[in-house]
């Protein structure tokens, strides 16, 4: 990790210092998406066979979990797994359960109701990486939303392992979750099945989950086709952005740092921080802590475009950091609590030493799908809303509409829509005929 002076870079240095590096997106990974969106478009089961052969290297019967495979999954986890799955489960349940709203109704003026419906987004796709690791707690932070809202089609696809099956902690947690249509399918073949379905995957309105650069311009491409799917949210490579003081632990700093770092190759580690000291304690217990790393090579790679950057005060830390709008943001600072409202643009925050970014990952119960690359400036945290729909409903009684009708017909005349006018005077017409 470099590090930098905040305060002797010039406008267009910490532009470029905030700037991520750039995403796998050329022209040629947007081609072979294409053709794999359509390859599965027109081959369903028999292209999504082929395609697990050729690009996963595993060559499948059917592409349905059945459940034996459930129940072999199930026997196949120590009781300390599952507590502690159930326990993940229980704390992120009750987090989501409390988001969702009760219905609005408002009359706003004499005679006339408006109010404000959710719907459940009747099927939604989950998408759960297994790259260079199983993500369970993925299908965690995916399935219990979904539950919640009501969704009446639950779909979730991910990759099969080398032997054919899904990993074992991620089928036990649909199971957990109600699920029952799981497949055996990864990368941009299985954003397309569910986009477009086939005559064993359903389609779905929806597309949620994180994944790779295929994955991600996959969600793009079929969310432009108004035949396709939507999707959660845009994302990139995940990040976090440590601002720390003089008082912070810096092995504390280090780990934060190193834990999103073995994420992949393409993550990006910050650390801003008042005291230069800090810093370089924080370096140092980086390099020590690294060594002990089972992902190392992958976290070194990671290192690679990360950085440290010192600033003269925690109120320019801030603004740089909204600037950057990570995805995670970790705040060891005194009184972290404080800082809370500089805060404008971030994923999800982690207040004080006690707090580090893996319980939001796994267990506290947020959720850790969000927003990267600097998208947290306009997404959300995925939620419980991200799995439901709106819908305005509006009734209006004949004094209603003779108290509000002549601003309609006013409003549309000043638009030149004379047909809205129309409707809403021989309505009027009528109403002051039966008064009468």
């Amino acid at each position: 990790m470099q590090t930098y002076d905040w305060s002797r870079l010039s406008a267009d240095e910490q532009q470029r210092l905030l700037q991520r590096p750039a995403l796998a997106e050329d022209a040629r990974l947007q081609k072979r998406v294409a053709e794999i969106v359509a390859r599965v478009r027109q081959g369903g089961d028999r292209a999504l066979l082929e395609l697990t052969t050729e690009l996963d290297k595993v060559s499948l019967a059917g592409i349905k979990v059945e459940p034996r495979e459930f129940d072999a999954a199930e026997k196949s986890l120590s009781e300390a797994q599952k507590v502690a799955i159930a326990a993940a489960e229980a704390n992120i349940r009750r987090f989501h359960e409390a988001q969702l709203t009760a219905a609005i109704r408002v009359e706003t003026a004499p005679g006339v109701v408006c109010e404000r419906l959710t719907r459940p987004i009747a099927s939604v796709g989950l998408y759960v990486p297994a790259g260079s690791a199983p993500l369970p707690s993925t299908a965690l932070m995916l399935a219990v939303p979904a539950r919640l809202a009501g969704s009446s089609t639950q779909v979730l696809c991910s990759p099969p392992q080398a032997d054919g099956t899904v990993n074992a902690a991620v089928l036990y947690v649909a199971r957990l979750c109600g699920l029952e249509n799981v497949y055996k399918l990864g990368g941009a073949q299985a954003i397309a099945a569910m986009a477009y379905g086939t005559e064993t995957v359903p389609k779905v309105d929806k597309l949620f989950g994180p994944g790779n650069t295929w994955v991600t311009a996959a969600k793009a491409q079929v969310a432009q086709d108004p035949m396709g799917a939507a999707r959660d949210m845009p994302a990139g490579p995940s990040e976090v952005l440590v601002i720390a003081d003089e008082e912070a632990d810096p092995q504390f700093v280090a780990a934060d740092l190193l834990s999103q770092a073995e994420h992949g190759p393409d993550s990006q580690s910050v650390l801003i921080s008042t005291s230069a000291s800090l810093i370089a304690a924080t370096l140092e217990a980086v390099t020590a802590q690294q060594t002990l790393l089972s992902r190392r090579d992958i976290v070194s790679r990671a290192l690679q475009h990360s950085f440290a950057l010192k600033v003269a005060d925690l109120e320019t830390a801030l603004a740089v950091s909204n600037r950057y709008a990570p995805e995670h943001l970790i705040l060891q600072v005194r009184d972290p609590r404080d800082w809370v409202a500089e805060i404008q643009a971030a994923g999800s925050v982690f207040l004080g030493p006690w707090t580090p970014e893996s319980v939001g990952d796994y267990c506290s119960g947020t959720n850790h799908v969000l927003p990267t690359y600097g998208f947290a400036r306009s997404y959300s945290s995925l939620g419980v809303s991200d799995f439901l729909r709106s819908m305005t409903v509006q009734e209006v009684s004949a004094a209603g509409l003779q108290a509000i009708g002549p601003i309609a017909c006013t409003l549309a005349l000043m638009e030149g829509l004379d047909a809205h006018s129309e409707a809403v005077k021989i309505r009027l017409a009528k109403a002051t005929g039966s008064a009468a």
